[in-house]
């Protein structure tokens, strides 16, 4: 993308922000919508800017970035195990039909259910602390990395592969050398979704049964029926989620170099 085109575009994107919340804002300061729903803009960034800079401003007895840190460790937790699972199953059923075919039933039947509805078991069996956010992270990133990790696989040119054999290459070399970097390309695509879906079960984990967090906090802004409270915390969770996705596109671009991230299929 040439550096006019990429300017064109942000410019754009923000141009469209502006235009949401200014039409957000000025539809509550007209009555348009209710603002005991809907808060306004103005109202929840204020909220928003006070927790973030006025670290002395206590929620539950802790500031913010305590709140925020309890969040991003519990995102991180199950992101980190569901990716590192999801490539190692993935890759290993990826490579063996047999096992593939034996597992496959029991892998959409685990896929088909509604995983938030497990969001109270966690809490049941592994209490209200971070491990129960954890493991609904888990279950939530697992089979998005592993299905995309299982397809790499299954998609890497047979040609390749026999050539490689034909070379002498080992089974670990084969793995290591053309396997793996054949579908990183499937593997990284899923790491976007990951991430978003990890912060979700963090969230609605803390929504559910928690003490710290932030979606403790939403869920005491929404339980005092405090709107500004509820939009301001999902404005920073929208802050950090593109703060993530930043950092996910830029390993992104640094594993996969010989890929032009920025093709696209509309000229």
């Amino acid at each position: 993308m040439t550096g006019s085109r990429r300017a064109l575009v942000v410019a754009l994107q923000a141009a469209l922000l502006v235009s949401v919340i200014g039409a957000w804002e000025l539809a509550v300061r007209f009555h348009r919508l209710d603002p005991f729903f809907f808060s306004q803009p103005s109202v929840f960034g204020a909220r928003a800017v006070q927790w973030l800079t006025k670290p002395g401003f206590l929620l539950g007895g802790h500031s913010i970035y305590h709140h925020l840190l309890v969040t991003m460790e519990e995102m991180a937790g199950g992101f980190f195990l569901g990716v590192t699972f999801g490539v190692a199953v993935g890759f290993l059923l990826g490579r063996s039909q047999f096992w593939s075919a034996v597992l496959n039933p029991y892998i959409q039947v685990f896929n088909a259910l509604p995983r938030l509805v497990l969001a109270p078991i966690f809490v049941l069996l592994l209490g209200i602390d971070e491990r129960s956010k954890i493991a609904l992270g888990f279950s939530l990133v697992f089979f998005i990395v592993f299905f995309n990790a299982y397809r790499g696989v299954r998609d890497v040119d047979r040609k390749l592969v026999n050539n490689a054999r034909m070379l002498g290459a080992s089974e670990n070399q084969l793995a290591w050398h053309v396997l793996l970097p054949s579908a990183m390309t499937w593997i990284l695509s899923s790491l976007h979704t990951s991430v978003g879906f990890a912060l979700v079960g963090a969230v609605v984990g803390e929504y559910l049964a928690a003490a710290q967090g932030i979606g403790w906090i939403i869920s005491q802004a929404q339980g005092n029926f405090d709107s500004a409270g509820v939009y301001a915390g999902m404005l920073i969770l929208c802050i950090v989620v593109v703060l993530v996705e930043f950092c996910v596109t830029w390993i992104e671009r640094r594993l996969i170099r010989w890929k032009d991230t920025d093709e696209t299929l509309f000229a």
